[in-house]
């Protein structure tokens, strides 16, 4: 079965144990893995410890030159990597078509160019006596791990600014949703890039993760998923004093000012909190509305909730697919009926008749009332539940939009500069959108204060989670007696 991909070629995983990947709309079964056991772990990390030298020392426009390709070869393939998408992860196939895929291929495209221009401080005499400059090198095996909400985007953010800065990589993605980063890597290969460069492990975290993040060939780790789980990231990389990036969870704010566009606030609050069905750690999750606009709000959100179409992921009409699984969905279910104790819950429930009803879909929900400090208010659902609570003042909404342990993302609706210019600045969080929300682009980093971890992923800064700052110092003087050298000893003469 392709289930590895180790060293440019596929391979069965050693455990011999299957791994079913589902169809969450409907519950079939797509494809059966063999899952990655410890030799499997052992193998990749030696292909990419085999794979660095030649990589790290190959010069920035070759590099290049094999992700421009590897850009070339996506687009050909574009359709391909969208339906896999699609039937893995429970995406409607139009999300898949306009945003998974062609955001990866801009984000390839985007890298062949940065590839090229791994930036240092120029080189100088800083001291009189010296000529100093700065290296930027490449690390060395990077382990990644990768969440199963964005599979195909999530395994382009791991992977690109890695190999693009000369390291090499063992990436394992989340046993549910494995298909398209093992072909994104076969794609790579195709586009030239070395055997050993790109690997891809799949299987359960508790073991072909685990190993992963402490093996002691594994230079730095790269996290995206739960803050729960980043800790353990945290606690592995102890071990051997790993560099880390992390980029963990969210619970963004989603600030309406008095004085702002409500139609275009409300439509922003429905498509900010229904991307990918709600599963997305920069979804729009708290609505912290002036109460001026309140009502009026709850009500339009309300409608146009009702208005989205739920249906299979294939039809380009379905606006809204399903979780990522029953046990997903379920848990998302557990929280709207806890909540109905305490807040007004309108809308949600899962499909209980036709074809829907066998997949895991989940209707748009909205939480009015919610008080700050409740469950549906602070914590993580991960589903298209949208909670909402008042504000009179601008420093209150300030202060519940900062009011969490998570800082990834944000934003402030109004039509005052000064008001829109406050809430970016005292509003802790790594992007903060204005009269928008969710936008990304390749060229502008991505990643999180707090409890939603740090680092970046996309533009270029990511390459300084991927890259070593060396200072390099001539002398200039040729003389053996140096004056510093008065410190240790003192040589009769100086010259």
């Amino acid at each position: 079965m392709n289930s590895q991909f180790i060293k440019g070629k596929y391979h069965a995983g050693s455990t011999g144990e299957s791994s079913p990947v589902l169809d969450p709309s409907n519950g079939e079964t797509i494809a059966v893995l063999t899952a990655a056991g410890s030799d499997d772990v052992k193998l990749a990390v030696q292909a990419a410890r085999d794979a660095f030298p030649a990589w790290s020392r190959a010069t920035p426009a070759e590099r290049s030159a094999v992700l421009t390709k590897f850009a070339a070869l996506m687009a050909e393939r574009a359709e391909e990597f969208a339906q896999l998408e699609s039937r893995q992860a429970g995406k409607p196939i139009r999300l898949t078509r306009e945003f998974d895929v062609p955001g990866t291929i801009d984000n390839i495209a985007f890298f062949a160019g940065a590839a090229r221009n791994l930036e240092g401080k120029a080189t100088a005499e800083y001291s009189p006596d010296h000529t100093s400059s700065i290296r930027r090198e490449a690390i060395g095996v990077i382990g990644s791990i990768s969440p199963w909400n964005y599979p195909l985007q999530m395994a382009a953010w791991k992977i690109l600014p890695a190999i693009a800065a000369g390291n090499t990589i063992v990436l394992k993605p989340a046993e549910i949703t494995p298909l398209t980063s093992l072909l994104f890597a076969e794609v790579a290969t195709e586009a030239g890039l070395p055997a050993g460069v790109v690997n891809v492990l799949t299987g359960r975290g508790s073991t072909v993760g685990a190993e992963l993040l402490r093996h002691p060939d594994v230079d730095m780790l790269s996290f995206t998923g739960s803050t729960g789980v980043g800790r353990t990231v945290l606690d592995a990389a102890a071990t051997t004093a790993k560099r880390v990036h992390l980029e963990l969870g969210g619970k963004a704010p989603f600030v309406v000012f008095e004085d702002a566009d409500l139609e275009a606030a409300i439509h922003g609050a429905v498509a900010g909190s229904l991307i990918n069905t709600g599963q997305d750690c920069t979804a729009a999750t708290r609505a912290i509305v002036h109460r001026s606009l309140y009502e009026k709000f709850i009500a339009g959100v309300a409608d146009l909730y009702s208005k989205v179409k739920l249906g299979p992921t294939q039809d380009p009409a379905t606006d809204l697919g399903p979780l990522v699984s029953e046990t997903h969905r379920d848990k998302v279910a557990e929280m709207v009926e806890r909540a109905r104790g305490y807040a007004r819950v309108i809308g949600g429930g899962a499909p209980d008749d036709g074809d829907l009803a066998a997949g895991s879909y989940y209707r748009p929900t909205l939480v009015a009332d919610a008080t700050p400090d409740s469950e549906i208010f602070r914590d993580e659902v991960f589903g298209p539940v949208l909670a909402v609570t008042p504000f009179d003042t601008d420093d209150e909404a300030i202060e519940l939009a900062n009011d969490t342990p998570y800082g990834l993302a944000a934003s402030a609706w109004t039509k005052d500069v000064y008001r829109a210019l406050r809430a970016t600045r005292e509003i802790r969080a790594g992007a903060v959108w204005v009269n928008d929300h969710i936008p990304i682009i390749s060229e502008m980093p991505h990643g999180g204060f707090k409890e939603s971890g740090f680092g970046k992923d996309m533009s270029t800064y990511s390459f300084d989670e991927y890259t070593v700052v060396k200072h390099v110092m001539f002398d200039l003087t040729g003389v053996a007696a140096k004056p510093w050298h008065r410190t240790i000893f003192a040589p009769t003469e100086y010259p």
